[in-house]
């Protein structure tokens, strides 16, 4: 048999066909490279893109806190302390603002005490159980959030004034509610009320039943699971609600000073001297009392932080 296979032609240097190929590789490699760029180029102007939209929103939000809180905040601490150290003191030290400082801090311990207490059992009601109710419950402690501290003063004066059937009745005990430090408590609670629970729910959703169940089943009562189990997994979350809870008491101003009746020397708090100094061109003093109580806030986050675990 005769072979008919047909043999591929030869192409030699220099030849039609060697420079056609040598073109069409060239062709080829150079679109390749094309497309790399290019897709290197895009890359690298999204890269820039987002660059530039990080800075914008840092220079937003700086701005923002900038003039919204540093720049205020910032000038009452110069303002305090531009004529020296001395009439911060003579200030502080007065008969009018110690008083107004011992209320407050009645005021602001009563009412976290009570918040905290009320803000553990909630949250464990809220995390542990299911009950009809439980959603208007949840939105009802978020009620003194939207509310305006003024109407929750008027609230409690139309509920709890001296005209009132509550009132009356504890009146005629000798236990005055509003314009005494009961109504001021009652006002600086309901105001600081969402604080501790917003602080414990998600901190019980996170940690589960799984342990609490466990110590159960070896043995320990209720109370033994909540101070050996549950207190250790949420003492953070209970100390920051603390803490925020303590900082909104100490700065509440609308509802106090409904409910107050704003008595020098009786229930006036150091929010309220802070006004009356100031409307009374009484600036030294307004501005060290108020540097005290921003100190005070600030300070006790500080400490906070210092002490809370790092989280890994």
């Amino acid at each position: 048999m005769t072979d008919r296979s047909v043999a591929a032609p030869e192409i030699r240097p220099g030849s039609v066909a060697t420079e056609r190929a040598v073109d069409a590789d060239a062709s080829t490699g150079s679109g390749e490279g094309s497309r790399g760029t290019g897709r290197r180029a895009q890359r690298d102007r999204r890269a820039g893109e987002g660059r530039a939209g990080r800075w914008i929103m840092r220079i937003i939000a700086l701005t923002y806190l900038a003039f919204l809180l540093v720049i205020p905040v910032g000038l009452v601490f110069y303002r305090t302390f531009e004529n020296g150290i001395g009439p911060v003191w003579k200030a502080l030290t007065t008969d009018g603002a110690l008083h107004a400082f011992q209320v407050t801090f009645i005021v602001a311990g009563c009412a976290v005490v009570l918040n905290t207490i009320f803000g553990m059992v909630a949250s464990f009601l809220l995390v542990r159980h299911d009950f009809r109710g439980k959603g208007v419950i949840n939105k009802l402690i978020d009620l003194p959030l939207a509310v305006s501290p003024v109407v929750v003063g008027l609230s409690l004066i139309l509920v709890y004034g001296r005209e009132t059937t509550i009132g009356s009745f504890f009146g005629d005990q000798g236990v005055d509610i509003i314009f005494a430090l009961p109504g001021m408590v009652m006002a600086t609670a309901f105001v600081s009320l969402p604080l501790m629970v917003r602080e414990v729910v998600p901190i019980l959703e996170e940690i589960g039943t799984d342990q609490e169940q466990a110590a159960a089943t070896l043995g320990a009562t209720p109370f033994q699971t909540f101070r050996r189990v549950t207190l250790p997994a949420i003492k953070w979350g209970v100390a920051y609600g603390i803490i925020l809870t303590l900082a909104r008491c100490l700065g509440e101003f609308g509802a106090v000073a409904v409910v107050s009746g704003r008595v020098v020397g009786q229930t006036q708090t150091a929010t309220l001297y802070v006004e009356q100094s100031f409307e009374n061109f009484k600036q030294a003093d307004a501005y060290a009392v108020a540097f005290a109580l921003a100190a005070l806030a600030i300070l006790a986050l500080l400490i906070m932080n210092l002490f809370r675990p790092k989280e890994p």
